[in-house]
């Protein structure tokens, strides 16, 4: 046998004998085929939770602050900033903080209202930009504050109780995506928690392994620290070049200029049931007015007329501030939404020119469905959203907007965080 060919046959049998032991590359899994404990924690997703006793008297006390503060502003017409105040207050459940009427945030309960109350005065003094649907802050505000004590009290209440049931989907996309360890016993203390096994399928995090394998010590939710290390965080690199979710054929465009809510969750919705419900149901739905729709809606109606919450797919969908993220954890976010959940998300921006090319005018804040991402390698990184607004429709001089977009993902990023809210639902 020639010397060439012996060499390439040894060659190849060391190949074949060395191969189990060989890096997988982006595979998540051990030298025989299963999941790490950490990996499976990095995949993981979480449902309706159980309230607390501890939940239960939070939201009772965040209650009864706001009975006295309605109280206390009988017969007064309270400034923005004074409005701002009483009407957006903050619970702590489990270390995380939700702020009514903001959703779920990791800065300190003064910081969220000061910012707020200063985008209040600015917005009562300013001509409204071009609204196409999403509610502003003063008058989703002003809408609470007009409903009677008790009626407020049930929303409070109805918003709060929400917001604990889904505490645990918080901890997980904190730690997932921006590294925060999470706190001593959780899988225990929630068995809500789906953890993938080795075919794919979900179980409770209780079923699949002990405590002592997934925590780490807590640490204050007021001041997380985007740059833990304590936490599985999938890389950038693991995920597959492109992926979408939702036909794009399913789409359509607001049909009234304060619908782009009404819209965006006709086209989530439709994506979900393949029945494409009118734009006027899913209004009613939400709640939407003539000032639009508010995000807490927005999310409230995905967890209750659709499936994309389920376990195998996002999880729970919460009101997520992202004011403290980076680029780079915004872009693992969509990664993982649409690769490994195969679901979609609620985009809150703001409509800038600078932000949206397509525009002919700026606008107010608004929806969008998230719905896909591409590396592109040397060229910058792109996401895919429907796009609900077309202002050609209500003013047929401007330039027509497509439903399908792929845009800068970068760009995405800074128009979500430029809203006033900075948040999504996810």
């Amino acid at each position: 046998m020639p010397r060439r060919r012996m060499i390439a046959i040894a060659f190849l049998a060391l190949v074949l004998i060395a191969a189990p032991f060989l890096p997988r590359g982006g595979d998540d899994s051990g030298p025989d085929g299963t999941l790490s404990s950490s990996d499976r924690l990095a995949h993981a997703t979480a449902g309706r939770g159980q309230l607390t006793p501890a939940m239960q008297r939070e939201i009772d006390a965040v209650v009864a602050s706001g009975r006295t503060a309605a109280h206390a502003a009988k017969g007064v017409h309270p400034s923005p900033a004074e409005l701002v105040r009483s009407e957006v207050r903050c619970a702590d459940f489990e270390g995380q903080q939700y702020c009514l009427h903001t959703g779920w945030t990791s800065r300190p309960e003064t910081e969220v209202v000061a910012e707020l109350a200063a985008s209040a005065r600015v917005e009562a003094r300013q001509q409204p930009a071009e609204s196409t649907g999403d509610l502003d802050l003063l008058a989703s505000l002003r809408q609470h504050a007009r409903l009677t004590p008790r009626a407020q009290a049930a929303a409070d209440r109805a918003e709060l109780t929400e917001a604990a049931a889904s505490v645990a989907k918080v901890w997980l996309l904190r730690h997932q995506l921006q590294g925060i360890p999470l706190p001593e016993g959780f899988t225990d203390d929630h068995p809500e928690i789906q953890l993938p096994d080795d075919t794919g399928a979900g179980t409770s995090a209780r079923a699949q392994m002990s405590a002592t394998t997934v925590t780490a010590s807590p640490i204050p939710a007021t001041s997380p620290s985007p740059t833990a290390t304590a936490s599985p965080v999938k890389p950038a690199w693991k995920y597959t070049p492109t992926s979408t979710v939702l036909r794009r054929d399913r789409v359509a465009e607001q049909a009234k200029s304060y619908w782009c809510g009404p819209t965006t969750m006709q086209m989530i919705g439709w994506g979900w049931t393949g029945t494409k419900r009118t734009q006027k149901t899913w209004a009613e739905r939400l709640g939407t007015t003539t000032n639009g729709t508010a995000i807490t809606d927005m999310v409230r109606v995905t967890n209750r007329y659709t499936g994309w919450d389920r376990d195998d797919r996002a999880g729970r969908y919460v009101t997520l501030d992202i004011s403290d993220w980076t680029y780079p954890q915004w872009w693992l976010l969509n990664m993982r939404h649409y690769a490994d959940y195969r679901a979609p998300i609620i985009l809150h921006p703001v409509l800038l020119k600078r932000f949206f090319p397509y525009l002919d005018d700026d606008a107010s804040g608004h929806f969008q469905v998230g719905r896909g991402y591409a590396k592109n390698g040397a060229d910058p990184n792109t996401i895919s959203f429907f796009e609900p607004w077309n202002q050609q429709r209500f003013d047929p001089s401007e330039p027509y907007i497509a439903r399908v977009q792929w845009r800068s993902a970068y760009r995405s990023y800074r128009a979500n965080k430029a809203h006033f809210q900075h948040n999504l639902g996810v």
